[in-house]
């Protein structure tokens, strides 16, 4: 049975309960995390950790522990639910208060979560690649904070999902802005381009991995909007996020990209990104 934690109670999942008034529940009043783990080791939550700060500081959210508090208690969630490999879910809301859209006056205590869920790797995307479509970016504007509310993001994978796809690739007019839950990159002779860092998109922890692994390879990298013509027009496409890794983009609509299986480029920054994973094998 599976170990949670609910503020500062560490309980049976099925013991924990919600209030109907939380902010959460009523307004997606709150942010989250996911945090990947290999063979029971936490990987980048740190980073993970340290942006689960900021982005409760942009909605003014007070979060009631230390960052080395919160690592102490998702290495211990780990631990006690014995997971080898999957994802730690946390995420944190306004509190429980009376339901009014403004901030509520009597400064309620933030409901803390955190659970984990087993999920291996996603082996055959990694190697085979998937297929994508385009759809328009229908979100809010501050796409850089890792809210609850994912209704426009909902809505596009579950067309991407309809029609067989593994993402939808997100655009505001003709610029290509990021996956649904995913950030997206392009390669072209040699040089990878991605959307830069802005209220449009979420800098994801695993793209800043990957933009390591490319200065490691010798990548060059252009942190530039891309048109939708131009993406579909990449030698090589492929997707980043904690749960899918680098996995690369064989289709885009209609459009094969290269040869239709993943590109040499790709294969490298793959390989790159497998040695940093703690006691992993290069798949």
């Amino acid at each position: 049975m599976s170990k949670i934690w609910l503020n500062e109670q560490l309980m049976e999942q099925q013991q924990a309960t919600v209030q109907i008034e939380d902010r959460g529940f009523q307004f997606g009043d709150g942010i989250y995390e996911v945090i990947k783990v290999y063979n029971g080791n936490l990987f980048t939550a740190e980073q993970h950790i340290d942006r689960f700060y900021r982005c409760a500081d942009e909605l003014k959210i007070v979060i009631p522990y230390t960052k080395d508090k919160m690592h102490q208690m998702i290495y211990e969630l780990v631990e006690e639910n014995e997971l080898g490999t999957g994802h730690v879910y946390m995420q944190i809301t306004r509190g429980v208060a009376p339901r009014t859209h403004y901030f509520p006056g009597n400064n309620p205590q933030a409901t803390f979560v955190a659970y984990t869920t087993e999920g291996a790797r996603p082996v055959n995307n990694l190697k085979n690649g998937v297929k994508t479509i385009f759809q328009d970016d229908i979100r809010w504007l501050r796409c850089d904070i890792k809210s609850l509310n994912l209704l426009g993001a909902v809505l596009a994978k579950q067309t991407a999902h309809e029609q067989g796809c593994y993402e939808a690739v997100l655009h505001r007019d003709e610029i290509v802005t990021e996956g649904s839950s995913s950030n997206v990159f392009g390669i072209k002779e040699g040089v990878l381009y991605t959307h830069p860092i802005n209220n449009y998109i979420l800098n994801g922890i695993t793209r800043m991995v990957m933009l390591e692994c490319c200065r490691e390879i010798g990548l060059p990298v252009v942190e530039e909007a891309m048109t939708k013509t131009q993406f579909k027009s990449m030698d090589e496409l492929f997707l980043t996020s904690t749960t899918s890794e680098v996995t690369p983009i064989v289709q885009i609509d209609e459009v094969v990209v290269g040869e239709g299986h993943p590109g040499e480029w790709t294969r490298k920054i793959q390989q790159a990104f497998e040695a940093k994973l703690p006691n992993m094998l290069v798949i």
